[in-house]
Order: C-alpha cells, then sequence, then structure tokens
C-alpha cells in the first residue's frame, strides 16, 4: 500500500475517538503493574532466604511469565539497603535484572557495578574483575541473583562460581530449563548450583484461586465478572495454560476492553475475544 492510499483509508475511517476522563483513568489503573501476595511468592521467599542464611546458592528454573522475577524482585525489596553517611550502601540483596544476551565476564561485572551505583566500569577485564570483588565486599552484599542466567555466556559461569567460592556470597541463578542444559555442561558449575527451586505453573484449586484474587485485586469493576465460574475458568485455562503472566495480560486487556464497550464487567463475549488471540 502506497503512502496515498494509507492517507485515503485513514480518512476514510476517520479519526480515532478519543476516551473520556473517566475510562482513561480506568484504563491507566488496569494498566499499572500491581504487586500481589500469592503462595508460591511466599514459598519461594522463604526458599531464598534460606540459602541466604546458609550462604549457598543455588537456582530457580520455571517457564516463562510464571512469575519467578517478579517473586525474586519482592525478595529483594524485603532486604532493603541502608546507607550511613560516609560510607558505602549496604545492599543486603543485589538482583540483576537485564543481562545482555552472550554476557561476558565484562559484561556481568559491569552489570553488577552499575547495580550497585558505582560509576567506574572501565578497565581491563582483571581490574574490573578486582574492582567488582571489592565493591561486592564493601557493599555488604549477601545474595546475587541473576536473571535470565542462560544468556550469560559458557566461559562466565567460571566467573560466577568464583564470586560464590571467594567471597562467600550465595548466588542465585534465574531462567527456565535452557539454563539447566547449559550449567549441566559444566560439572564444576552444576555441582555449585545442584540446589533447585522449581517455580510452576497453577492447576486446579491454585488457578481458580489466583483467578479470584485477580480479578478482585487487580480488575477491581464496579460489577463481578465471576471468572471463577466454570465456563470462564475453562476459557482461560485453555488460553493461559496456568502461566501467571499470560493471565495477567489477558485479565487486563479483557477489562479495558469491556470497559470500552461500556460494560462494567468482563462478560463471557469479551474474554473470548481476548483469548482467541493467545491460543
Amino acid at each position: 500500500m502506497t503512502s496515498k492510499q494509507a492517507q485515503a483509508v485513514a480518512q476514510q475511517l476517520g479519526e480515532i475517538s478519543v476516551n473520556g476522563e473517566k475510562l482513561q483513568a480506568e484504563i491507566q489503573r488496569l494498566n499499572r503493574k500491581t504487586c500481589i501476595f500469592l503462595e508460591q511468592v511466599k514459598i519461594l521467599n522463604d526458599w531464598l532466604e534460606g540459602k541466604r542464611q546458609a550462604r549457598q546458592s543455588g537456582r530457580i528454573v520455571g517457564e516463562s511469565r510464571t512469575g519467578k522475577t517478579m517473586g525474586c524482585d519482592a525478595y529483594r525489596l524485603r532486604h532493603k539497603p541502608k546507607q550511613e553517611v560516609g560510607k558505602p550502601p549496604l545492599v543486603p540483596i543485589a538482583f540483576l535484572e537485564n543481562i545482555p544476551s552472550d554476557c561476558s565476564a565484562k559484561d556481568l561485572f559491569n552489570e553488577i557495578l552499575k547495580h550497585l551505583k558505582y560509576q567506574m566500569t572501565k578497565g581491563t577485564v582483571a581490574e574490573i574483575r578486582e574492582r567488582t570483588f571489592r565493591v561486592l565486599k564493601g557493599c555488604g552484599v549477601e545474595m546475587l541473583i541473576i536473571d535470565e542466567a542462560d544468556r550469560l555466556k559458557p566461559k562466565t559461569f567460571a566467573e560466577v562460581r568464583d564470586i560464590f567460592d571467594k567471597l562467600e556470597i550465595a548466588v542465585i541463578l534465574v531462567g527456565t530449563d535452557r539454563l539447566d542444559a547449559v550449567i549441566k555442561r559444566d560439572e564444576q558449575v552444576y555441582n555449585r548450583f545442584r540446589a533447585c527451586h522449581r517455580f510452576g505453573k497453577f492447576s486446579g484449586e491454585d488457578f481458580k484461586r489466583t483467578v479470584e484474587i485477580w480479578e478482585k485485586q487487580i480488575l477491581k469493576l464496579p460489577v463481578a465478572s465471576n471468572l471463577s465460574s466454570k465456563t470462564m475458568l475453562k476459557t482461560l485455562g485453555e488460553a493461559t495454560g496456568g502461566y501467571i503472566g499470560l493471565l495477567d495480560m489477558i485479565l487486563r486487556e479483557s477489562a479495558i476492553r469491556a470497559l470500552k464497550k461500556g460494560l462494567h464487567k468482563v462478560d463471557l463475549e469479551t474474554l473470548k475475544e481476548v483469548t482467541a488471540e493467545y491460543k
């Protein structure tokens, strides 16, 4: 389609209608990230706390969009950094969320330094390694959590192993089953991260309870949608496969779409419209 044709279509369709003030406020509310309590997050946090206190390393494995990152970040937030005048900040939990693909040793050290608000990230790998170890020790880091750890280059795992061995910092690797495949190639790495916490999907009563929590605490629409009813639950289960991330996306979008239709709840027709896009 040429630019002129696109312009003609745009004129024919007319301007996109602007949401009313009240509707826009509701859409903004539904788009805001909201952290709510789930039992499996508590179990994960208890596991992490045990590893921190014992100064033991391990890995958290689960499929994408099951809530692993949110659970780890919630744990980090429970151990608030402390700052005293003239002293380095005390940061009990360092959590790296966005490491680059094919993450080299230098990339990893730079990510740690940036996370700990340390500005000097230039130098040779040996210099940056020494600086990183010094900063980790100075900031009193007790646990280092690396999300999407399967992005680390094979040789970088040796550096992660050294952080655990030399600084006695609990290191937690987070990822999907791809992470297991990567670390099992190196026996020395695997032996140090043998402890594994499986972060799974929801099913049965757990899935139903989660849907009820989302309806009451996230959507909070004027009229009850009865999303935990048999038909609604079946529709959601088939579309999400029990993944909390997909459930969150589908329910928020369904709520917004229902409001734009002038409805006060998520009806089955709207839910099916949205879920059809995720199958």
